[in-house]
Order: structure tokens, then sequence, then C-alpha cells
């Protein structure tokens, strides 16, 4: 399993919408709003053979409202 943390720009007015979306694609766990320069961030489990470009690509830059991404790619986790 492959965790990856997705932080997302929406489009003025659209974050609402955006988060809704994001929480329906089957891989993200949780999404969470944030202050900065991005508004939302999404934290995603992905099997061990999945493509992490084709993810984000084909699965969250393709919502509408989506302005921009920045992903974040996990090594491991402690504790």
């Amino acid at each position: 399993m492959q965790t990856i943390f997705i932080q997302v720009k929406s489009e003025l007015g659209k974050t609402y919408e955006v988060a809704d979306a994001a929480i329906e694609i089957d891989g993200v766990s949780e999404v969470y709003s944030t202050s900065g320069h991005y508004e939302l961030l999404l934290k995603c489990y992905l099997d061990d053979g999945d493509d992490i470009g084709h993810f984000v690509n084909e699965r969250i830059q393709t919502l509408p409202g989506v302005r921009d991404t920045f992903t974040i790619i996990t090594f491991k986790a402690f504790g």
C-alpha cells in the first residue's frame, strides 16, 4: 500500500465542491481544508502497483474546480 498526500488549489468559490467530489474517489481516504497556498489536503492510499502519476492526473486534476495540485509521496510512517 502506498500513502500519498495531494495538496489541491481550487478555483475561487469551488473549494467545497472539490472536497465533496474528491472524497468520493476510490483511494482518497480523507480530505482536509487547509490555509496557505492550497485549500485542500487529500490523504490517499493506493495499491502498490498503482501509478501515482496516472491517479493524480486522471482522477484528481480532472475534478471540476481544481486549479493546481502538489503531490507528496511518503516512504515510512512513524508511530
